[in-house]
């Protein structure tokens, strides 16, 4: 394989693997800051029962995510220095933003609510895990405008000089329109994913008949987060899709194998073809689909892959500028069934909950224990597609990936890196996994002694050690 594919391939594994943390670290934060609300606002001990359970799985998923995440930026100069040249002048305000606003709200007030517990006021407290839910939330949000301007460039000028490419509109990378639509987009399937997680391990302890009414309470809020999280991946999602068909027609004709233009297009369920003809044997199609998905009309015309590749012919020169039609195709049906599947689920259960009962008997509590990874696979196809869809592309008609890679990185330095990142992470899942479930799978905790905080008598709250 050649130097490129093999940075790709490293960047992909990291990048993949660092995301498994991200979606759970935004949506758990949130999901913990309204647990701990519910409890300020009512009293229950329960809600504090929970905060603190869930509180303590959230930091070592935060942990994670940090560890993983410091690598890409690593990446960017060593594998990718061609590329951080011509983007760096651009990357870097947005970049530069995410780390003195939004880390600096995660880290000082995630540290405030750690050991604050049994220091501070209830109220003060409690804005300790918003605001540093909010610093999850910007982070999110400065990342994606990052990579949304490689989708779609926006505020720049090519400097006739250097031949780099320069911010002329931060305010434009900001509110880029593929930004706007993506970052509702991830906002939501990090809800799904918190929600699916919250569902699944309170239903391995309902299983096993552990603490019924806690966390009964547990997968009610799951479900609710989850449905309704279900309903913005699907609305945002088609908007996002919608966004790319006038942006990146050729990530939409490849994600339907839509080999010529045509109008009153269907939204393929399956197709077989020959990629070196552009043709398909075998296409099975709901008609008009594809069309309304598109265009919010039912006979509007949607271009197709061969009419595509012409143009970008006649455009940018001689050259390939199909991505990979199997890898888009399915990672985009996979994307949109694991998170249809999980919908129909979490609905399922709101019905058999209606009147305060469980979520179903043991099948039932099982089939939510492994629909837990529903959501990280619909994730991980997701972010698959969007990012081999723009391929050859690394900034969408301006860089090329082929000439974004390091010149004086030899492949065999490369091929070590990928060796020895993939061994690292391996052993990095590992204590992960093992310490998210030693730590879920015990009862959650009895209150501490009773502290008294302003003259206030109340449960003792401080947060119990990561060790049992």
């Amino acid at each position: 394989m050649s130097q490129d594919t093999i940075a790709r391939w490293q960047f992909a594994i990291t990048t993949v693997y660092h995301f498994l943390f991200v979606p759970l670290t935004i949506g758990l934060s949130l999901l913990v800051a309204g647990m701990q609300t519910a409890w300020v606002r009512t009293g229950s001990v329960e809600w504090l029962r929970l905060t603190r359970f869930w509180g303590k799985l959230m930091l070592i998923n935060f942990a994670m995510g940090v560890v993983t995440g410091i690598v890409q930026e690593f990446q960017f100069g060593m594998n990718w220095s061609d590329y951080s040249r011509f983007v760096g002048d651009v990357f870097g305000p947005p970049l530069a933003m995410e780390a003195l606003i939004a880390f600096f709200l995660e880290s000082t007030f995630l540290g405030l609510w750690i050991f604050g517990w049994d220091r501070l006021p209830k109220r003060v407290h409690l804005a300790t895990i918003w605001l540093a839910s909010l610093g999850t939330v910007i982070s999110a949000y400065f990342i994606l405008a990052a990579n949304s301007w490689m989708q779609h460039p926006v505020g720049y000028r090519i400097n006739p000089e250097t031949g780099r490419a320069e911010l002329t509109s931060i305010w434009k990378a900001l509110t880029n329109p593929t930004q706007i639509v993506t970052f509702p987009h991830v906002l939501s399937a990090s809800l799904l994913t918190a929600g699916a997680v919250l569902v699944g391990l309170s239903c391995w302890h309902l299983r096993r008949g552990q603490q019924v009414d806690l966390h009964r309470r547990a997968v009610r809020l799951g479900l609710v987060v989850c449905a309704v999280a279900s309903v913005g991946v699907l609305l945002s999602g088609h908007f996002q899709g919608q966004v790319m068909t006038r942006q990146q027609p050729m990530k939409m004709a490849s994600a339907e194998a839509l080999w010529d233009t045509e109008k009153s297009a269907g939204w393929s369920l399956f197709a077989y073809g020959d990629v070196s003809h552009g043709e398909n044997k075998i296409d099975i199609k709901i008609p008009y689909m594809l069309s309304f998905m598109a265009t919010n009309s039912f006979t509007a015309e949607v271009e197709g892959v061969n009419d595509l590749q012409a143009a970008a012919v006649a455009k940018y020169g001689p050259g390939d500028y199909t991505p990979v039609m199997g890898v888009t195709f399915w990672s985009f049906r996979i994307m949109m069934a694991l998170g249809g599947v999980y919908f129909a689920l979490a609905a399922f259960g709101l019905w058999r909950m209606r009147r305060g009962g469980l979520p179903g008997g043991r099948h039932v509590l099982l089939a939510f224990v492994g629909a837990t990874v529903l959501p990280y696979a619909a994730n991980t196809a997701g972010w698959i597609f969007t990012e081999m869809g723009r391929q050859p592309w690394s900034v969408f008609g301006l860089l090329r990936t082929s000439d974004a890679v390091s010149p004086n990185v030899s492949t065999t330095a490369v091929v070590l890196t990928l060796a020895g990142f993939t061994v690292l992470y391996g052993g990095l899942a590992v204590v992960a996994l093992r310490l998210f479930l030693r730590h879920g799978t015990h009862e959650i905790p009895e209150l501490s002694p009773t502290v008294t905080i302003d003259g206030e008598a109340r449960p003792g709250e401080a947060l119990p050690s990561l060790a049992y």
